[in-house]
């Protein structure tokens, strides 16, 4: 089932059958990804080299899925999960950080859709949240280095909605009870989170509804 959503989600992206058919049977497996990032004039240092600045990012790392995606022909086998998703690092540690040498998914999503292409394919619908438009990015809500929340959400309820969609406060709002927007949300944040109450379960993006709810 997994693989027929990521198919229907390629060729939606406008990935021909037999293209996707290959990216599917890359990016099923758990040994690596074969589709490097590329910055001109870098090359792969491994995560030791990263853990000179980043020591606390690298020392977590080790507890996330994605520390599991590796470049296989970085010579360095399962050394190079950092820059599976921030490219090779050799720049940036020569330039003493310079970020024009690195990739930053919180800057731009693209490293993030190379890999989760159902999701890339989701924000394309006519209703999503503004990532591709550059308004919020994945790691607003996704941590990418070590979250013990299921999909590696950075808060497990609706604390995580509540950052962006505001309750409504004041004299017209009665005692105890919870809106955002212009509706009273009391009795559906008791049945569980915006997404797992069965409310707002398009998370990414929707064809038909702006609240995301189907």
């Amino acid at each position: 089932m997994k693989c027929k959503r990521a198919f229907v989600a390629l060729l939606a992206f406008g990935i021909p059958a037999c293209a996707a058919l290959f990216v599917i049977s890359c990016s099923t497996l758990s040994r690596s990804v074969d589709v490097p990032l590329e910055i001109p004039g870098a090359h792969y240092v491994g995560n030791k080299a990263c853990a000179d600045c980043h020591a606390d990012l690298v020392r977590k790392f080790h507890a996330s899925p994605h520390a599991r995606v590796h470049f296989e022909n970085a010579a360095m086998v399962a050394e190079t999960g950092c820059e599976s998703c921030h490219g090779p690092g050799s720049k940036h540690i020569e330039s003493g950080g310079g970020a024009q040498f690195i990739i930053n998914p919180h800057d731009d999503p693209a490293t993030c859709f190379q890999c989760h292409l159902e999701v890339r394919a989701e924000f394309n619908l006519p209703q999503h949240h503004p990532v591709v438009e550059g308004r919020m990015n994945c790691v607003q809500c996704h941590d990418p280095h070590g979250s013990i929340n299921e999909k590696m959400l950075v808060e497990s309820d609706p604390n995580l909605c509540l950052r962006c969609h505001a309750q409504v406060q004041g004299p017209n709002v009665p005692s105890g009870h919870i809106y955002i927007g212009n509706t009273d949300h009391t009795t559906y944040l008791q049945i569980g989170t915006c997404w797992t109450s069965g409310c707002h379960t398009a998370i990414h993006g929707s064809n038909v509804d702006p609240r995301l709810r189907y």
